[in-house]
């Protein structure tokens, strides 16, 4: 069997590819960029053709990749929109394209990977997006499974990272009353489930199109779910702090502003509707109950420790923001400029030079405060040892212009130490 697997480098698509793969499966893998995973898998088994899900929108552009495939796997998905990667293309337009050309192939079944929640009442812009290929898939004359799963798990999972996040927390702040149900189901359960499918534990039978839920064993309110990953990292008891529902728009704003991962007013919509299902059809087609949340963290220590870096990286940079900014404020004039300038003439600073050089120096402090808080890596990572270069350059200046600075009670030259400790762990740790 020959299988032609759409967003084979993508979370869900990563795991997908290795269960087919150890079952034996031929696997036809659609990637963005070919050389850059060019390791994946072994030659005899794994081709890799470039396919692009943001422009490849029309049928001819499927047909070619389609010869002598028996079936498909659609994994493609995004959680927001960002540029070109759009729902109506990426969950829509291509997938469409890609099923009306399975049509005129000799493809025998397509798995469509959907979700949970893209049915009649759905109302995000995610679900709906979702639904649309669901139901033009469902109108062909083709035999297609669309699998639908609650919230998808994986230790490499962008959302499950989140989610461990929001746990970690010192208090959760929930917004609203709604219970939030959801049933997440491990990325393993959901691999091996798609195996089965093809292996014809879930066959169509005399129906031409199916929807399957993946789901976990029970359903769960979202701080139960939160609560759980709490437990699994050691990290003792939920705190959770109810919030009024008005108070979502500023807080998930100043959120996003601070650089802090949180959901979205649509993921939150999504989140209030529910997301849960029977789990019998899960648990038939995997043999065995899937698998609980209490079993989801395979590095309870490494988890954890993620898990707090994710929120204290953001408040760490923003301290620092906060430092840039307020020297700036202060140096512009709180702190008496002839003050400022008889320090920038002790330090051997020409008098004609202290007005001007004092303006730069806060006009400097102020875009460093203002970047540390506006960018976004990868171009933020230059900020930490341009910061650092520039403490380093103060420090050993004013010790040895004014060594008195060095044995000052209040210790202003000793405290940059930490200072640049912090900077060489934002610089290790920022995302390249």
């Amino acid at each position: 069997m020959r299988i032609l697997l759409t967003g084979a480098s993508g979370f869900i698509g990563t795991h997908v590819s290795t269960a087919l793969l150890a079952e034996g499966f031929q696997l036809v893998c659609t990637v963005h960029h070919a050389r850059r995973h060019a390791h994946v898998g072994d030659g005899q088994r794994v081709r890799l053709v470039e396919a692009d899900f943001a422009h490849d929108t029309a049928k001819a552009a499927w047909l070619p990749r389609l010869a002598g495939i028996d079936v498909v796997i659609n994994c493609v998905g995004i959680i927001a929109e960002h540029g070109a990667q759009t729902f109506a293309a990426l969950h829509t337009q291509t997938p469409c394209a890609l099923f009306a050309a399975c049509a005129e192939s000799e493809v025998q079944l397509v798995i469509q990977l959907s979700a949970l929640g893209a049915d009649e009442g759905a109302v995000s812009p995610y679900h709906l997006s979702k639904k649309a290929a669901d139901d033009f898939l469902a109108s062909l004359p083709l035999r297609a499974v669309i699998v639908q799963p609650s919230l998808v798990y994986g230790d490499d999972g962008a959302s499950a990272r989140l989610f461990r996040m929001l746990a970690s927390l010192p208090v959760y702040p929930r917004f609203g009353r709604a219970p939030q149900l959801v049933q997440p189901v491990h990325v393993d359960d959901l691999s091996d489930l798609i195996v089965a499918l093809l292996r014809g534990a879930g066959a169509v039978g005399g129906q031409k199109t199916r929807r399957v839920p993946a789901v976990g064993p029970q359903a769960l309110p979202l701080t139960a779910y939160l609560a759980a990953l709490c437990a699994a990292m050691g990290l003792g008891r939920l705190r959770v702090m109810p919030l009024p529902r008005w108070l979502m728009p500023p807080v998930l704003l100043l959120a996003r502003l601070l650089g802090f991962a949180m959901p979205d007013r649509a993921t939150l919509g999504m989140l209030e509707r529910g997301n849960a299902a029977d789990a019998g059809t899960t648990r038939r087609l995997l043999g065995q109950a899937p698998r609980p949340v209490a079993q989801f963290i395979s590095d309870p220590r490494g988890a954890a420790l993620r898990a707090r870096l994710d929120w204290l990286l953001p408040v760490l940079r923003l301290s620092l923001a906060i430092v840039w900014l307020a020297t700036a404020i202060v140096s512009a004039g709180v702190y008496p400029l002839e003050d400022s300038y008889d320090l920038l003439t002790r330090s051997g600073v020409p008098p004609a030079w202290a007005s001007p050089l004092l303006a730069g120096a806060c006009l400097l402090d102020l875009l460093l405060g203002v970047a540390t808080l506006a960018l976004r890596p990868p171009w933020r990572r230059w900020l930490w040892p341009a910061q650092a270069l520039l403490i380093l350059f103060y420090t050993v200046w004013i010790a040895v212009r004014l060594p008195e600075f060095l044995w000052h009670p209040y210790g202003p030259l000793t405290k940059n130490l930490p200072m640049l400790a912090a900077l060489w762990l934002l610089y290790q740790l920022e995302e390249k």
